[in-house]
């Protein structure tokens, strides 16, 4: 398959200054979608499955779907898996033709994420995939794991760098105030550990959680340093807005074409909005 490693991607980001977008594959609308908007504004792009969507989808399913859809295209592509939390759903996706993996340990004690995410990097490596991991933890739910915002911790930039030492990662996803899911209030992003981090690790940072961050905040997490931004929740409400519309005009509708395409088009926007934002547009290789 004509895939990239992540980390060539997320390179390029770091020394220049802008993020690639990371958008999660929830149909076959959506990833095609993904490579449309990508495609149209020349931007790198990575796209991702969190492990909680494996049995609706299959990561077989899933890479054999994205060859045929990124083949003819001219941008560099990554195929990630999302919030890995077991071992055995990382070697799958591995062996299903990924170009990088998420081992996220961030609610195991520091020395056992460090533990499990050397194991994760020695076989990753050892095929040339890419590998992400987390410290510190998030608000919010995602694959059926929920944090409460009262025990969401922020990244501490110290720990972080002996982290990056001890695991040798390639992307490291950390917590500074965003959530998964729908935010309940406006997030409040700590810019200044942000920047801080960036400066002691000097290496690709991640920001989960961005679907509901705003425009701005979004351009100065950047500024101060990440380098991947995941976005899922904008999207599958774009999605289903449209379809929405769709059936409130004509709710006789059952040709699936008549309502997942309109659907498919409202997220190539979506798509096309967020590759702006983060400022990948016209830097595909």
């Amino acid at each position: 398959m004509n895939l990239k490693p992540m980390k060539e991607l997320l390179q390029e980001a770091h020394l220049n200054n802008y993020a690639v977008g990371a958008f999660n594959i929830n149909n076959l609308e959506f990833l095609q979608a993904f490579a449309a908007g990508a495609e149209e504004m020349k931007a790198p792009l990575i796209l991702q499955v969190s492990e909680r969507i494996i049995p609706y989808i299959g990561l077989e399913t899933v890479s054999r779907m994205t060859e045929a859809v990124i083949k003819d295209r001219s941008i560099p592509v990554a195929l990630h898996l999302d919030h890995g939390s077991r071992f055995e759903s990382i070697i799958a996706a591995i062996r299903a033709g990924f170009s990088s993996v998420m081992i996220d340990a961030s609610t195991k004690e520091f020395e056992e994420n460090i533990e499990m995410t050397k194991k994760v990097v020695e076989v990753a490596h050892s095929v040339g995939v890419s590998v992400e991991a987390e410290l510190g933890t998030i608000a919010g739910t995602e694959d059926g794991h929920t944090v409460e915002e009262k025990n969401a911790m922020y990244t501490d930039p110290d720990k972080a760098k002996e982290f990056v030492e001890k695991t040798g990662v390639d992307a490291l996803a950390v917590a500074v105030g965003t959530a998964h899911g729908v935010y309940q209030g406006k997030p409040e992003l700590d810019f200044e550990r942000l920047h801080k981090i960036k400066r002691l690790l000097d290496m690709p940072l991640v920001l989960h959680g961005a679907s509901g961050v705003s425009d701005q905040d979004l351009k100065t997490a950047v500024k101060y340093g990440v380098n991947k931004v995941n976005f899922n929740t904008d999207f599958q409400q774009a999605f289903t807005k449209r379809v929405k519309e769709i059936f409130a005009e004509d709710p006789e509708v059952y040709d699936v074409h008549t309502y997942c395409g309109p659907g498919r088009d409202a997220v190539i926007e979506k798509a096309k909005e967020k590759i702006k934002i983060l400022g990948s547009s016209g830097k595909a290789w």
